[in-house]
């Protein structure tokens, strides 16, 4: 019965808007009133204290840290730069433009909505001048921008690994590989999907007698000089995971590391970075790493109340007994996280679902790896999904189109998305093979 009010209460509030923090802790706080009384508010700093004080979630603030400063150096322009000119001058230039810079920024970022802002403010206008009606090029961009918290370093998979060490041993460094195939083929999809939508644009425009920009195609030596500025850039992901693969560091001291690096490019490479910047990207990155700090602790809660209540073991038990069959029970588990993931965020969702989910999926032999994988690309999906898509508001904040519009230009994307999170399901390899082979 606490369970079911607890839940009840926690979509009550997010069904009226409040935020997916204050959601969780008040559902939580509740909740815990109501089984234990005025005492049991002394467990909270312990409970919020102990989730976060993780070595390494650390991580994340460093990540996220990176992160802001990567986008003050100007890596972000000299990507997209590069894919312009190396493919800009081909038939769905534009669009093979726009998934390949997503793809380099994302094994950058670790982030879904970092993604799209460092994109969008570029691409979605060369988007439209290139026949893309604004709400369809947001949506590609929100879309494509999922695959922030796919590839590694994925902010995801950190909270991910450490939720999950609660039922069964997993590295980080296993779940960011782990991440690559995925998010390659989450790419593949994406720009598939892209150039149909391209596609009918363009019959469109020859309907109304418009003709798109053309680009002529760039010299080699234009193209090399562009990936060369841009190398720097790319390679704090192969910094990062050969550090961690190679055991020179951990993942939370790879992220120390992005961060040392992406200083070093800044101010001595690129020279964009300046030290005025400073006060202000290190207030960009306490607000964004405040954020997820005070969902995880609230989400801990959350959490802390499943154990409590044995409501995982009554959950397994339940589950179990109406089927056993892995196949099923993984759609059963994509349809729960697609439905999730359209409301609440992805570490909400990991502190609430895998204490549920974990143990069920473990009992029928799924793999942890081909788990981690799944629920993060599932989760991944609802990053562009209406009505808490964060990627939608970000791209509508760039764009200047509602929301509610960019909607509209999602299915092509949302159905791409789906067929990759069934693969990951139900072929393992796919998340295992690589690992494996580098023996994580």
């Amino acid at each position: 019965m606490l369970t079911a009010i607890m839940f009840a209460i926690f979509f009550l509030l997010i069904f009226i808007n409040l935020p997916v923090a204050f959601s969780l802790g008040i559902a939580a706080i509740i909740v815990l009133l109501l089984d234990s009384g005025w005492s049991s508010l002394g467990l909270l700093p312990s409970i919020m204290y102990s989730s976060i004080s993780s070595f390494t979630l650390l991580a994340i603030p460093f990540f996220v840290l990176a992160g802001v400063i990567m986008g003050y150096s100007g890596i972000s322009n000299r990507l997209i730069d590069f894919a312009y000119l190396a493919f800009g001058h081909r038939k769905n230039g534009i669009v093979i433009v726009t998934i390949v810079a997503a793809f380099f920024f994302s094994a950058i970022s670790g982030s879904g909505p970092a993604t799209v802002a460092a994109m969008g403010a570029i691409l979605i206008p060369a988007l439209v001048k290139n026949g893309f009606k604004a709400h369809s090029a947001s949506a590609l961009v929100a879309s494509s921008g999922s695959l922030g918290i796919i590839l590694p370093p994925s902010i995801a998979f950190i909270v991910f690994g450490v939720i999950a060490s609660d039922f069964i041993s997993i590295s980080i460094g296993r779940l960011f590989i782990a991440g690559i195939v995925p998010g390659i083929l989450l790419a593949l999809s994406l720009l598939i999907a892209s150039m149909i939508v391209n596609k009918k644009n363009q019959q469109l425009q020859r309907e109304n007698e418009e003709i798109a920009i053309t680009v002529e195609k760039a010299r080699g030596v234009e193209v090399l000089k562009a990936f060369l500025k841009a190398s720097l850039g790319l390679l704090i992901p192969v910094i990062i995971l050969g550090g961690i693969y190679s055991g020179i560091f951990t993942p939370t001291e790879a992220a120390v590391v992005a961060v040392f690096y992406s200083l070093v490019v800044g101010f001595f490479f690129y020279r964009e970075l300046k030290f005025q910047h400073i006060p202000k990207i290190l207030v960009d990155a306490s607000v964004q790493s405040a954020v997820i700090m005070l969902i995880i602790g609230v989400a801990s809660l959350f959490s802390y109340i499943i154990t409590t209540q044995k409501i995982a073991a009554s959950l397994t038990s339940t589950i179990l007994q109406l089927t056993t069959n892995p196949l099923i029970l993984l759609l059963l588990v994509a349809v729960i996280l697609f439905i999730v993931g359209a409301f609440i965020d992805t570490i909400s969702a990991f502190y609430i679902f895998i204490p549920l989910l974990m143990p069920v999926l473990l009992e029928v032999g799924v793999d942890p790896t081909t788990i981690g994988v799944m629920m993060t690309v599932g989760l991944a999906i609802g990053l562009f999904t209406p009505p808490v898509g964060l990627n939608l508001f970000v791209a509508s904040g760039i764009s200047g189109v509602s929301s509610e519009s960019i909607v509209r230009g999602i299915g092509p994307y949302l159905i791409a998305s789906i067929l990759v999170l069934l693969l990951v399901m139900y072929f393992p390899a796919i998340s295992n093979t690589l690992p494996n082979l580098l023996g994580v």
